[in-house]
């Protein structure tokens, strides 16, 4: 099990991101999300300049208690002002659920029609989940991000992950803890590191971003427009792992072909690599509840399923315009 752990002054700090529903490449990455506060009409008109993949309308931290219900109002406006295709990297932070702000919040945003997903904070159990998506109305398509910011949320991690995943279900949640990224990667959702709050120090943000990069991370949140360049920067493939997945890609198709159930790898270093799928499952999560499991089992019993992994990598290589290798 992976493990890392934030300090937050509300304590232990666990943030997730995912998106399925995006169309232009940039947004697809994901890389970094930046907070906007929504009570600040200067900030709100220069995120649209922001080179970050997505942006956070924030209605939570941000805002102070007295200035609730004017960026509430502010925000939509705003967002009522930007053509349709603001929405694709466009995301907003409720209140928590359990806060007097909550109701007002959804259905204010909800009055905007081209909203394709909340942020929503303190999420302790996949039953909050349950509860938010009680305010959507039925058929409308909402991507719920869920933050965990608990112990209690934590614990259920594996649970909040698997919400209604796999159901077809028109509103999807995308979930990553920074102790289960797997529990996130077995449900096919993305992984989204928590914020770097120290937004001065370019080398303790690099640190994190590759940290976070090794764990399997997809991306970072940011709370600094400063902080989006070095984000971006980190999570794309190197060259090395573009390399090697367009041979990976084209050595499958070979053996496919052929009807091998296995190939050899040439790392390039004069090291060959067996790759198969008896390989992928000589891995152990006796931390994982059974039900996330199996979901990764039966993933990992797809040959298919380990090509998907090249396959990303080179789309997201071109989708930050990067140089694919003929192999």
């Amino acid at each position: 099990m992976l493990a890392r752990l934030g300090a937050f002054k509300r304590g232990v700090g666990v943030r997730s991101y995912s998106v399925s529903s995006y169309t232009d490449a940039r947004s697809k990455l994901q890389r970094s999300l930046l907070y906007v506060p929504s009570s600040n009409d200067r900030m709100l008109q220069k995120s649209l300049s922001s080179p970050s993949d997505a942006l956070i309308y924030d209605l939570e931290d941000s805002v102070a208690p007295n200035e609730k219900e004017r960026a509430r109002t502010a925000l939509l406006g705003f967002l009522q002002s930007q053509p349709p295709e603001h929405a694709s990297r466009t995301l907003v932070r409720l209140n928590a659920i359990d806060t007097p702000q909550f109701v007002d919040d959804i259905t204010t945003v909800l009055k905007w029609e081209h909203l394709q997903g909340i942020v929503m904070p303190k999420i302790h159990s996949a039953s909050y989940l349950d509860q938010v998506a009680s305010y959507v109305p039925e058929g409308r398509p909402l991507n719920i991000i869920a933050s965990i910011e608990s112990a209690r949320g934590l614990w259920d991690a594996g649970h909040i992950a698997g919400w209604k995943a796999g159901q077809g279900s028109g509103n999807k949640v995308a979930v990553s803890s920074l102790l289960m990224a797997t529990a996130a990667k077995a449900f096919g959702v993305q992984c989204i590191d928590m914020v770097c709050v120290n937004y001065k120090d370019t080398t303790v943000l690099r640190d994190e971003c590759e940290e976070a990069r090794r764990l399997g991370y997809d991306g970072k949140q940011a709370i600094h427009p400063n902080q989006v360049e070095i984000i971006q920067s980190t999570f794309v493939p190197t060259e090395k792992e573009i390399t090697r997945a367009a041979k990976i890609i084209s050595q499958m198709a070979r053996s496919h072909a052929s009807s091998t159930g296995a190939f050899g790898l040439d790392s390039g270093s004069g090291n060959v690599e067996m790759i198969d799928a008896p390989m992928l499952k000589q891995v152990n999560y006796p931390f994982f509840p059974p039900s996330l499991i199996r979901n990764l089992l039966q993933s990992l019993t797809n040959w298919d399923r380990f090509a998907q992994k090249a396959e990303t990598t080179i789309a997201n290589a071109k989708a930050a315009g990067l140089k694919i290798p003929d192999v």
